[in-house]
């Protein structure tokens, strides 16, 4: 197996192959759903069928007998031709099609509409593959369907939603995307659609029960909805059905935060049930009671020891309610607001509670309670219960859950006994609560959702995916991603998620610009994942070390100003969509990066007694400003003021988990300054300032290898500018400037002109020279160490530190029972690697066992710490935690167990920064080169980088950039 390519080696590969797909295929639909084939063209050709040509479109027939809920998407399906032709078809709902017509588009559901099987009992349509599957349809032309008729194009469902599936994927092929209503995606006007002959289908879904979870709905989504509709009533709904079934889900857990689904609008629940979108509760809502229905209608406290009789009233009037409408059923019981039970429960009367709740089910629907649909969320502590012992009927299904932060905290076994209830997993993009809450903007790369949702496929967690997507928007783009990923993860690869992205792009704003939108919606939901908004403060980038705040500060800026070119470049029509999609969220974040960078760099230079302090106070306000007014933009300019109060959520001045009410200035400091001008000198690794500081200003080492710079700030501490000179103790010591004028600040840029640099270990002393005679020395090192060409092979430690990134090992080692896979783009910095299958049982490390060869060269002998930088996986086979190895050439390889020592605190580490780093201590007795190996032990262990610290690692939150490497031919 070769070096793994990194994601922005792999790009160009990636976009060259999509830009020949486009191309192939600029006669067809510009709009599909993502991935699928298209099937219309815009110019005929033999044996295809005219929908639209000429200013006519072909006739819509409905069986009356056909289900309401094909009926209602029907007239969608209509005015969606009218949207691309600007001429609507003619939609009957009729047994009997008029004759002598040329062309006509028949719609029914198999078993209910006696167009559709008529066709099939006289063998004009074949059915295999479709009959007796879920939610499965077909599209096809056919041949002489009836008297009187010379062609038919077919959509014919399986079932309700199968036939509504149909409709709405010919909605996307010809060019209406799922979002244009809630992202304002434009529909391309075509004068001509031709649907190609052949068998349109997308097969069963591998997920039965694929939906969203509406939360944490306030201010945004709840201020919206009260706006355009009212509040959460039908006419909102209406829209939100739509949506989910477009994008081919078919489940929903309603807004629940101070709203009741049943009780705000008698009319929602009946309309869902005619489109065919099953409804369920949240985890703490059982028995398809809203949570806010209990404070409006409930007598007594949520107590089931104490309030039995009026709990189980309350109850059942949810089933009664209910009726037939297709459900699913919230079995169990949480404290009240989403709390945990009371301490004094127990898992004897939660089974009770349980068992009574079957009953009620029963006795209402009148047959048995396994016949109706149920869940058992295992949320939080219920997991604790279930752990020990707890457990509830066979036919329930039992929903896992991550741990609000997107990573899974429980799975099957995969040799454990079947459930007959199946499991789903309950997923977060979206949270209210412990370490902080997270609900502006997405922050939800989608390779890492790949990764956790691939865990729940290959374990057998197929009945139920549910997310929790906030307010809907923005998370536009992930909650597409994991609906069609659990129609069929086989589809998806993870070696294809660059190329989803490109299709999305080119789906939603044209092929010209779609590798490029790809490439920034990638990026700026990678740097959103490594600290969620709401959790960035102004130490959380190092200000000195690394140079780690600049550069994240840089990226975003970068991405920002890509991201507006494009913007710019777009026809007028496409530039909400895009704003909303796409620029708004790469914008917003760039600014608040910069705004509490800023913050910092005020507070670090108000304490080195810096000029420039009061100049860095001034900034943060400004782009404080500029944070208010982006959020102005999106909720009153931006599509006509349409989505106004969804940018209202709070996302600055943080001082615990919970949301502050509004968004406040960060305290700024700001210095009263002398007239007389008076030298300040700062370096880079340091937040000491000189002359002030006692130790010796001593800058960060520079070698050959690295070919890096270093800096020193001058600044004034005064208000009258000075002159200032520069003397280098070596003539092949560069400095940027050797004299110059300081108001505020000025940086020095230091580097080594190595082809006159002597070889060996030097100290140079730079004199800075200011007013009054003022001068300050500080110390550059440089290590010219002379290395064999032979240790250059792989990568050279630098002075104090050596960072990999996982793709680039030298060797990878596998077994025919495990191999090593790359997972592009997900993690931190770069993309990642893990073991797979991810089902493999526990290896144990050392001889011919799968791992993977680092090799690197060392310039001392003695103890390295090997810092492994990990995805923060949970424990989710319940085991004793996952564990890799580590070693250094042939020494016994170290086991490590990511998750030994983990507590709440330790937790609450992990996912705010995104990362679990673990570490282990190595002797290596000799300089030069050596091979570090990573071994597998347990599966789902992600390895994003390796940093070897040998005694002078600094702080900071990413970790130092990758070393010099010198690269070499892999060998397998």
């Amino acid at each position: 197996m070769p070096p793994a390519m990194g994601a922005a080696v792999a790009q160009p590969w990636y976009q060259l192959r999509l830009l020949l797909l486009l191309c192939l295929l600029l006669p067809l639909a510009a709009a599909a759903t993502v991935g699928q084939k298209p099937y219309i063209s815009n110019q005929k050709v033999a044996g295809s069928f005219s929908l639209a040509t000429a200013g006519k479109a072909a006739p819509l027939y409905v069986s009356s007998q056909d289900f309401p809920g094909v009926m209602r998407v029907a007239k969608h399906l209509q005015a969606d031709v009218k949207r691309v032709t600007q001429t609507e078809p003619v939609l009957t709902v009729s047994n009997s099609p008029a004759s002598k017509q040329k062309e006509i588009v028949l719609i029914g559901t198999l078993g209910k509409s006696p167009l559709i099987d008529k066709l099939v009992k006289q063998k004009k349509l074949a059915v295999e593959g479709v009959a007796g599957k879920r939610e499965t349809f077909l599209i096809q032309v056919v041949e002489k369907p009836m008297k009187g008729v010379d062609r038919a194009l077919v959509i014919a469902g399986s079932d309700k939603r199968g036939t509504i599936y149909g409709m709405y994927d010919l909605s996307a092929q010809i060019g209406v995307s799922p979002w244009y209503y809630w992202a304002d995606v434009p529909v391309r006007q075509k004068e001509q659609l031709f649907v190609l002959p052949g068998r349109h289908t997308e097969g069963e879904p591998v997920v039965e029960y694929r939906g969203i979870f509406i939360n944490d709905e306030a201010p945004a989504l709840s201020g919206w909805s009260r706006e355009q509709f009212g509040g959460f009533n039908h006419k909102f709904y209406d829209k939100v059905f739509e949506l989910l079934l477009r994008l081919k889900g078919n489940y929903l857990w309603p807004a629940m935060w101070g709203s009741a689904f049943s009780d705000d609008d008698p009319l929602n629940a009946p309309l869902a049930d005619e489109y065919g979108v099953v409804i369920g509760t949240s985890h703490h809502e059982p028995l398809m009671r809203a949570h806010d229905e209990w404070r409006r209608y409930g007598s007594g406290p949520w107590n089931y020891d104490t309030n039995k009789a009026n709990l189980q009233e309350f109850w059942r009037k949810g089933i009664e309610r209910m009726g037939t409408k297709e459900s699913i059923v919230s079995v169990g019981m949480r404290g009240d607001g989403d709390e945990p039970m009371s301490e004094e429960s127990n898992i004897a009367l939660l089974e009770k509670i349980v068992e009574d709740q079957r009953q009620i089910i029963a006795e209402v629907t009148g047959k048995p309670a396994s016949q109706t649909p149920q869940l058992w969320a295992l949320y939080k502590e219920v997991q604790e219960y279930y752990e020990k012992g707890m457990r509830v009927p066979d036919d329930v299904t039992l929903l896992l859950c991550d741990d609000n932060w997107g990573n899974i905290r429980k799975l099957p076994k995969p040799n454990e006994k079947p459930h007959p209830g199946g499991y789903g997993i309950y997923y977060h993009y979206d949270y209210v609560g412990g370490p902080r809450n997270y609900k502006w903007l997405n922050t939800n790369p989608i390779p890492r959702v790949w990764e956790q949702m691939h865990l729940a496929y290959r374990y057998g967690a197929t009945k139920i995916w549910i997310v929790n997507v906030g307010d809907i928007k923005p998370m536009e783009f992930p909650t597409e991603f994991f609906l069609d990923y659990a129609w069929n993860p086989e589809k998806w690869p993870i070696e294809r998620l660059q190329e989803y992205t490109q299709l999305w792009a080119a789906r939603e704003f044209g092929a010209e610009h779609a590798p490029a939108i790809a490439d920034f919606v990638a990026r700026y939901t990678k740097y959103n994942s490594r600290r969620k908004p709401e959790l960035l403060a102004p130490n959380t980038y190092s200000l000195v070390n690394y140079r780690e705040a600049e550069r994240v500060v840089a990226e975003y800026k970068q991405l920002a100003e890509e991201a507006e070119k494009v913007y710019s470049a777009l026809p007028e029509a496409h530039r909400d969509a895009y704003y909303q999609l796409v620029l708004h969220p790469i914008k917003a974040c760039a600014n608040l990066n910069e705004l509490h960078v800023n913050t910092g760099l005020n507070w670090l230079y108000a304490k080195q007694s810096r000029a420039a302090a009061n100049k860095m106070a001034a900034s943060v306000k400004e782009l404080f400003e500029k944070d208010q007014e982006l959020s102005r933009y999106y909720n009153k300019t931006m599509a006509g003021g349409k989505w106004n109060h969804m940018m209202d959520q709070t996302h600055i001045s943080y001082t615990y988990w919970q949301q502050p009410e509004k968004d406040v200035l960060p305290e700024l400091k700001t210095l009263n300054l002398p007239s007389a001008a008076a030298l300040g000198v700062a370096i880079e690794g340091s937040e000491a300032w000189w002359p002030e500081a006692k130790q010796e200003a001593t800058l960060p080492a520079l070698d050959p290898l690295q070919q890096q710079t270093t800096y020193i700030d001058i600044y004034n501490r005064g208000t009258t500018p000075f002159e200032f000179t520069v003397q280098a103790g070596a003539p092949w010591l560069k400095v940027s400037a050797g004299k110059g004028r300081v108001e505020e600040e000025q940086r020095l840029v230091l580097s080594v002109d190595w082809q006159q640099a002597p070889q060996g270990q030097h100290r140079v002393p730079i004199t800075i020279s200011g007013p009054k005679g003022s001068k300050v020395v500080v110390q550059a090192l440089v290590n010219n160490t002379a290395l064999k060409a032979a240790q250059q092979q792989g990568f050279v430690h630098s002075s104090s530190y050596l960072t990999i990134e996982a793709p680039q090992y030298i060797r990878a080692q596998e077994t025919e029972q495990v191999k090593w896979q790359l997972l592009p783009d997900l993690g931190r910095i770069g993309s990642a690697i893990t073991a797979f299958p991810v089902t493999a049982p526990a290896q144990k490390p050392g001889g011919k066992s799968p791992c993977l060869e680092y090799r690197i060269t060392l310039q001392q002998a003695g103890e390295i710490t090997v810092h492994a930088y990990l995805s923060p996986t949970l424990n989710f086979n319940d085991t004793q935690g996952l564990r890799y190895a580590v070693s250094i050439d042939d020494e016994t390889p170290q086991l490590i167990n990511m998750h030994a020592g983990e507590t709440g605190k330790l937790w609450d580490q992990w996912v705010a920064n995104n990362i679990n780093i673990k570490s282990s201590k190595h002797q290596v007795k000799e300089p030069g080169e050596h091979v570090l190996k990573f071994w597998v032990v347990d599966p789902g262990v992600v390895l994003q980088r390796l940093i070897i610290d040998t005694g002078g690692l600094k702080p900071s939150y990413l970790g130092p950039p990758e070393n010099y490497r010198q690269t070499s031919q892999a060998v397998n």
